[in-house]
């Protein structure tokens, strides 16, 4: 059944992904500058999905109940693997941006894309540009957009997660928005971190959003508290195998 999956994913899914992706990328190159609230999502969207469906990898969603449409929010994930993007993306079920290192705009045709979309990129290269970096979520962080971020920065090695990083929770703290935790379970075993190609394993999806953690404007500790809940929170939902800290090499 393996070998199969693997003719599967090289002759059937393969090809029609990498269709899908190039049209996506194009559309939101092109209509992002026209439509950017929707282009830089539901196309985006569209395109996760089928990177789930087509892998004909089952996804389960828990706690959408715990947020609202109207309000704005930074969802803060752990890094499992290359399948995070997908099933946050696809299946998160809220028009967000994403805050992404600054090297990514160089991949080919995708870089551009993510531009286009809105995204957050992250520089980190002096005071000026990282408050430079706040502004832009500032100007995302409107009308209910929300921003989506993975505090460690880089994906799991081990399927365990690594510390997280105060950016995200600093923004929060700034612009007085809810944060919310966001466990990711599955996507280390369709796709772990390695050199190389590497065939997508089956293996069921599944995304937990946790309720909001709210501001609270007179607490001056408060963002190494909600990191510190946020990251106990997060690995609550994680499977036994992948539960405890690891350090990650790559943050």
């Amino acid at each position: 059944m393996k070998y199969l999956y693997w003719l599967y994913q090289l002759f059937i899914a393969g090809p029609i992904l990498l269709v899908a992706t190039v049209l996506c990328a194009v559309t939101v190159i092109i209509l992002g500058p026209i439509w950017p609230a929707w282009i830089g999502y539901y196309p985006p969207m569209i395109w996760s999905r089928l990177m789930c469906w087509v892998c004909l990898l089952p996804v389960k969603v828990e706690g959408r109940e715990n947020v609202s449409k109207h309000q704005s929010y930074i969802f803060v994930c752990n890094h499992q693997g290359a399948y995070d993007i997908f099933l946050v993306y696809g299946f998160l079920g809220r028009n967000f941006r994403w805050m992404m290192k600054k090297s990514l705009r160089k991949i080919p045709l995708i870089g551009k894309a993510c531009e286009r979309a809105g995204h957050v990129m992250v520089d980190k290269s002096g005071p000026k540009a990282i408050n430079a970096t706040c502004e832009q979520g500032r100007k995302v962080l409107r009308g209910g957009i929300s921003l989506v971020v993975f505090p460690e920065g880089a994906r799991t090695f081990t399927g365990h997660m690594g510390k997280f990083r105060r950016g995200a929770f600093q923004m929060a703290h700034q612009l007085q928005l809810p944060v919310v935790p966001v466990t990711i379970d599955g996507s280390f075993d369709v796709l772990p971190r390695q050199r190389g190609f590497n065939f997508i394993t089956w293996h069921p999806l599944r995304l937990v959003i946790h309720e909001p953690i709210l501001p609270n404007p007179l607490d001056q500790e408060e963002i190494k508290d909600v990191m510190e809940q946020s990251y106990q929170t997060i690995m609550s939902a994680l499977p036994q195998q992948y539960q405890g800290f690891v350090d990650n090499p790559d943050q």
